[in-house]
């Protein structure tokens, strides 16, 4: 039994090695349980064990591979538990179950392929759909139609599911044709690492981003060469393929760091890969101690601005500003440890902020696949029952995949944090 999840390790790829560190993971969160009630993957181990009396070793190798398919990698349980490392347990659950995944990647059918490569072929698919918005949009956005349930046996994508539309034009391209804005008194330089979602689906976000930004003293540019984060291919074990774009955007955004900007990131997954996994995957080098250490989450550099010394944020607000938000905190911002900065952006409009902290189970692309339906629709109803409960005039989320979740469940169409503020400086939205 080795305890690793570092990929380049000779036994990190061993099967036989893989589950005897499985069982002994098993054992202990069975001895816990303090995560039980966080995602699916935690009440069907602990099933299995009071199956077997608390004897974990007993599971089969199919029921210990059913624990590891419900993982949708949220990492919320870095939040609660009291074992990871540096404790002299090392329980790494997420990045162990991960390894399990890679493991069995390797032997994985030709549709299992076929799936993560639709998922994970991101910048492909938003060329492609912001080229021909109109007909694919119409697609995307219609479940349950003769298309969807072809697509579905062909790609692995649930036909039942709202899919993120994409935009007619992409970010990019607007801030390339945008006016440019004289910053009076610099108090930040940053580039925006824009996200796929943001690029190809949700520019809006990215346009009110940089307004605020620009509104704060906050030059911001783009930087070159960069591609998808890789979360989709990470997550579904494909490692090979995540490390292409990992190295990729390390050594583009690395530069940017060396010019004096901060990396800026308004997706928390996204945020999450750049600031972690890349240093999990690619090693402890220069570039990538270099992006972790500059990069920030969106509404957390602009805390950053307003609470440091000889700097701070615009407070007049102008705009509308709602009586109360009910706000979403993604499973991946909460795991960045960096408190609930988004909510403390919001507060300085005024509103009043009640929290939601339940995972929608999408995380990333798992919530998308046609076998993990009924599972994510199960797992999003206490989050749906908050929102309900909560009434609040306005429903936020950082998170643009969150959202879309939320939106089709309870018919509240969340915006991004920096838009709320956006239209209380009284920004415009553009159409």
């Amino acid at each position: 039994m080795t305890i690793t999840y570092d990929p380049s390790h000779p036994a990190y790829w061993d099967e036989a090695d893989m589950r005897d560190e499985l069982l002994r993971v098993y054992d202990l969160c069975h001895g816990c349980r303090l995560c039980f009630n966080l995602c699916p993957s935690f009440p069907t181990l602990f099933d299995y064990a009071d199956k077997y009396d608390g004897d974990v070793h007993q599971m089969t190798v199919a029921e210990q591979d059913h624990v590891v398919d419900e993982c949708f990698q949220c990492k919320i349980c870095y939040v609660k538990c009291p074992y990871i490392p540096p404790h002299e347990w090392l329980l790494d659950f997420p990045r162990l179950l991960l390894r399990a995944a890679a493991v069995r990647k390797k032997s994985a059918g030709v549709r299992v392929r076929i799936t993560d490569n639709a998922l994970g072929r991101t910048d492909l698919n938003g060329r492609v759909g912001t080229v021909l918005s109109g007909a694919v949009n119409k697609v995307v956005t219609t479940p349950g139609t003769g298309i969807r349930k072809v697509m579905e046996k062909v790609t692995g994508i649930s036909a039942q599911r709202v899919l993120p539309p994409f935009a007619k034009q992409r970010f990019s391209t607007w801030f390339k044709r945008r006016p440019r804005q004289r910053i009076e008194r610099r108090q930040g330089d940053v580039a925006v690492f824009q996200t796929c979602m943001v690029e190809y689906q949700n520019p809006a976000v990215g346009k009110d981003l940089v307004k605020v930004y620009e509104r704060n003293g906050i030059a911001c540019s783009l930087p070159e060469g960069t591609a998808c984060c890789g979360a989709p291919f990470l997550h579904a074990g494909d490692f090979d393929a995540f490390r292409k774009y990992a190295e990729k955007n390390v050594k583009a955004l690395a530069a940017e760091v060396r010019k004096g900007r901060d990396v800026v990131v308004p997706q928390p997954t996204c945020g999450y890969v750049l600031k972690n996994d890349y240093f999990d995957h690619i090693g402890d080098t220069d570039d990538t101690r270099l992006v972790k250490e500059h990069t920030f989450d969106a509404a957390e550099y602009l805390m950053r601005v307003h609470k440091a010394e000889g700097t701070a944020l615009d407070t007049e607000f102008p705009g509308p500003v709602p009586e109360t938000v009910t706000y979403h905190v993604p499973c991946h911002l909460q795991a960045q440890n960096i408190g609930l900065k988004s909510r403390d952006l919001m507060k300085l409009t005024g509103a009043q902020i009640k929290i939601a902290a339940q995972c929608t189970g999408i995380d990333g692309t798992w919530g998308y696949r046609a076998e993990n339906q009924e599972l994510q629709q199960r797992q999003i109803q206490p989050l749906k029952r908050t929102i309900e409960q909560q009434a609040s005039e306005c429903v936020v989320g950082d998170c643009h995949l969150a959202n879309g979740a939320i939106a089709e469940e309870t018919g509240r169409t969340p915006v991004h944090p920096i838009q709320l503020v956006a239209r209380a400086y009284g920004i415009p939205e553009e159409r």
